[in-house]
């Protein structure tokens, strides 16, 4: 028997877990000498060894015993340093290579829709469209389950609980098993950039698939900002983003904001990062949007932070056919309110119609309520 794997694999599950030899020999209830002999290849293993070890480095004794395979084209960058880097590819190429075995056992494959797209010389925006189309979604389609529809079109995807906000995502190409993408859906980010995430890598491998290697680990900054776009036009349409941020048209900004990232199921900054495109806009809008938040709330939001939360099942969740296209079910105050008459009322105070005062009366609100309305007004 070729012992070499053997050695190969422990060493590589031991730093992943960042292990010491001393460390897994007495987890294994061996002693360090016969542990680095067999991590070395120096030794032959015997079996309730193996055994021993597999469960001491938490891996099957199939892993442990096959030769290593190593995942080399996959998109893997975070904003620092990640100790779990290692790990976290070890967890990825063992879920890619159980779920490819188990659709050739099954003989149950799903065509990857996008094999061979073109968008050479398409910006992020436009080819966000055409992945759209090759989906089957309509324009005026929000995105449900944005599970359910990658993995509809031929894409695996993976939730991984990983302990950091430094790493949000990867993405492996076709020739590592995928196409594939994977998720930190640790409880401290938001459901919401689940979401925004899956559909970023969904943007690398539409447009960056010639720069997967794992050896480049740092982002790159035109091609994050390229994914960022995609993701944002993809998950929010041009056209019914429009129709449906003008349907809000009477409200206070923060409450726009909010409803129309309940709408889509969006973090609130992808609304602002979308409305930030527009200059009629501007980059002004995040000032505007923190400053009435702080008024309204106290305080501002901080990184983390992420107000009116979906649930965590909101990753994998439709919509009864019967309500409105991508209404939520879970409503709050804002979405109560009626709209027509505080667009009504905006225009008419806006064009010198009536007066604040009598816009308070008809709103039956008080008038610094709506003097404090009528200056969140933006757009």
């Amino acid at each position: 028997m070729n012992y070499e794997p053997i050695g190969v694999n422990l060493r590589r599950f031991r730093s992943a877990l960042g292990m010491t030899q001393e460390q897994v020999a007495a987890t294994a209830g061996i002693s360090r000498v016969a542990y680095r002999n067999l991590e070395t290849g120096v030794s032959a293993p015997r079996v309730e060894t193996l055994h021993a070890l597999a469960k001491a480095l938490e891996v099957r004794l199939q892993d442990l015993v096959s030769p290593a395979a190593e995942l080399r084209h996959v998109r893997f960058r975070s904003f620092r340093r990640l100790n779990t880097r290692e790990q976290i590819l070890i967890a990825v190429e063992r879920w890619l290579r159980g779920f490819n075995e188990l659709e050739e056992i099954l003989d149950d494959r799903v065509e990857y829709t996008l094999r061979g797209i073109g968008t050479a010389g398409r910006s992020a925006a436009e080819a966000a469209d055409q992945v759209r189309a090759k989906f089957g979604l309509r324009s005026s389609e929000p995105v449900r389950d944005i599970c359910g529809l990658l993995e509809a079109n031929g894409i695996k995807v993976l939730p991984l609980k990983i302990a950091s906000d430094a790493f949000f995502g990867l993405s492996v190409a076709g020739e590592d098993g995928g196409p594939g993408v994977v998720v930190n859906t640790w409880d401290r980010i938001s459901v919401e950039r689940w979401i925004f995430t899956a559909a970023h890598e969904l943007g690398h491998l539409v447009l960056h698939l010639d720069d997967y290697g794992l050896d480049q680990k740092d982002e790159e900054e035109r091609q994050e900002r390229e994914a960022n776009v995609f993701a944002a036009h993809f998950l929010m349409p041009p056209g019914v983003f429009d129709k449906e941020w003008e349907e809000t048209y009477g409200l206070a900004f923060v409450d726009r904001v909010l409803k129309v990232k309940r709408m889509f199921r969006v973090s609130y900054r992808t609304v602002l990062y979308r409305l930030s495109e527009a200059n009629r806009f501007g980059t002004g809008v995040w000032r505007r949007f923190q400053g009435e938040y702080q008024r309204r709330h106290g305080r501002t939001l901080l990184k983390d932070d992420e107000p009116e939360a979906l649930a965590s099942d909101a990753f994998r969740a439709t919509f009864p056919e019967s309500s409105r296209a991508g209404e939520p079910e879970d409503l709050s105050p804002a979405d109560f309110m009626e709209d027509r008459l505080l667009r009504l009322v905006r225009r008419a105070v806006e064009s010198d119609t009536i007066t604040l005062a009598r816009g308070a009366e008809i709103l039956g609100i008080s008038l610094q309520d709506m003097r404090q309305l009528s200056a969140s007004w933006v757009g």
